[in-house]
């Protein structure tokens, strides 16, 4: 009765190489692969790299004004922007985004604050050419 475990949901342990640090301003559209922890500030769009599972982490003292995408995205510092997240967001209680957000799974912690929609996505449908691809292998 109590050993049944329950299926985890939320974000898959991924490679954070990539890290901008506090002291760090930029300006432009910025896209990266694997994970991207964000420190610093960034004037422009930032963006996961299509077709991976990349992960953007925005800590307390990081701020991002323009557009994020990203496949998992954790905000504990500011986004001015739209946030779509292919899979899942997470919203720490530090948390504040001036936008919408598009999403699969979300978890929000009190204090965080949303001025903008948040928007369920449906999960992607598989494309009917992979399956006959995977069952021909």
């Amino acid at each position: 009765m109590f050993t049944k475990k329950k299926a985890t949901t939320g974000i898959q342990q991924a490679k954070l190489a990539t890290l901008i640090a506090h002291d760090v301003h930029l300006r432009g559209d910025l896209e990266f692969s694997d994970g991207l922890r964000m420190d610093g500030h960034i004037t422009g769009n930032v963006s996961g790299r299509p077709g991976e599972q990349t992960l953007l982490v925005v800590s307390d003292q990081g701020a991002i004004t323009g557009n994020v995408s990203a496949y998992d995205v954790v905000i504990n510092g500011t986004i001015t922007g739209d946030v779509t997240a292919e899979h899942f967001v997470e919203l720490q209680s530090n948390a504040h985004v001036n936008g919408n957000i598009y999403y699969q799974q979300l978890r929000m912690d009190v204090g965080a604050s949303v001025e903008g929609k948040l928007t369920k996505r449906e999960a992607a449908p598989v494309r009917p050419d992979a399956i006959a691809d995977f069952a021909t292998d």
